[in-house]
């Protein structure tokens, strides 16, 4: 039996090595931020804000912490974020499903048409205060449907998806499914659905990630602090540790405000990003296959 191992030159060996490197150096580099912000939060503000922390936690502390948590508004803002992440996400996936599925059929009729006005959706839109003006006549000012309307469809994620089925589902398989009465709701959901776990784990990381870290939303049309999500409340407390040194007269107070104002930024970061660093690895698998989409045909 020969041997099928296939040989390296020494310009392939020198190829591999020189990439090998240059990832592992990308990856210090990314990976480098993030250690520090997790010491800076453990360590004590001293530290931080003499620059001692370099690597590892210095005079371990949990005082940025303590500063967070202390805040009764933290949890109320965990609530809604995850009432907003969970909600909008289910909303973001099904519109996109019911979207994208029919638009990747050939026999849909008009489909050309329905994808050029979406797309046209993408490079035209109306505005700042056209916006706001439509969400106040539709009376959702203040309420936690404008946290999740005006963002429930996302074209992007459609064409990824339309792309996904297209080149997935096959049109013999409906035929198929058809010549035994299956409908397009059934057909859709039976075996549509079951072969689509990788798209549809793509586009529930990135219709979550996103209103996990919505803000901007937040502030046009929310005026209830009952309603804040967790980033307004992060954002809120972090302003509220900042001091102006023309108003404070004892050097060692502002020292000390400037250290928990400087500690609570790293906190901050490590308590509104946490969920996410949670969740992704249960998702990660199928997120990889899912960004491949239309990268190879066969």
């Amino acid at each position: 039996m020969k041997d099928t191992k296939v040989r390296l030159t020494r310009s392939d060996k020198t190829f591999y090595w020189v990439n090998d490197l240059f990832l592992i150096v990308a990856f210090l580099l990314v990976l480098y931020p993030l250690v520090y912000i997790i010491s800076a939060s453990l360590s004590d503000r001293v530290a931080v804000i003499s620059g001692k922390v370099f690597l590892w936690p210095v005079d371990f502390s949990l005082e940025g912490y303590v500063a967070v948590f202390k805040d009764p508004r933290i949890m109320i803002g965990y609530g809604n974020t995850l009432f907003y992440t969970a909600a909008g996400t289910l909303i973001n996936v099904v519109l996109t499903i019911l979207a994208a599925y029919p638009l990747s059929r050939k026999t849909m009729v008009g489909r050309n048409v329905i994808m050029y006005i979406f797309a046209f959706t993408m490079l035209f839109h109306g505005g700042l205060i056209p916006n706001y003006l439509l969400i106040k006549n539709l009376g959702m000012i203040d309420t936690r449907w404008a946290m999740l309307l005006p963002a429930a469809l996302s074209i992007w994620n459609v064409i990824i998806a339309r792309t996904f089925y297209q080149t997935t589902i096959s049109q013999e398989l409906y035929e198929a499914a058809a010549m035994d009465g299956c409908s397009h709701f059934r057909f859709m959901w039976s075996i549509v659905l079951p072969l689509s776990k990788a798209i549809t784990a793509v586009m529930v990381l990135f219709y979550g990630v996103f209103h996990w870290n919505s803000y901007f939303n937040a502030f046009l049309y929310l005026k209830s602090p009952d309603l804040f999500p967790l980033q307004i409340v992060l954002r809120d407390i972090l302003v509220q540790n900042e001091i102006d040194p023309a108003i404070v007269t004892d050097a060692q107070q502002m020292q000390v405000k400037q250290g928990l104002a400087e500690l609570l930024k790293y906190s901050i970061i490590i308590v509104a990003s946490l969920p996410i660093w949670l969740v992704y690895p249960f998702v990660q698998k199928h997120f990889v296959k899912g960004v491949m989409i239309g990268s190879i045909k066969g």
